[in-house]
């Protein structure tokens, strides 16, 4: 997963994005929330890999699972 996501102040912000891209792992995630099969997001990013999607996937699992949740 690392080889494929980078956080760089100078690319897209700091936001996490798949390596030689500005393509950001919240776009793959909001495409797959929006029912976009993995197929149907390289569609749309033809330089996108299976890999890179999965990468932001394992990611997104990695901080959540890092993050404290507060109940109210």
């Amino acid at each position: 997963m690392t080889e494929r996501i980078i956080i760089d102040p100078e690319i897209c912000g700091g936001k996490p994005a798949i390596k030689g891209t500005r393509i950001m792992v919240k776009n793959i995630l909001g495409m797959i929330a929006g029912g976009y099969t993995i197929e149907r997001i390289i569609e749309a990013y033809p330089e996108l890999k299976k890999e890179d999607i999965t990468a932001a996937l394992e990611y997104a699992s990695e901080v959540i699972d890092e993050e404290k949740v507060v109940y109210r």
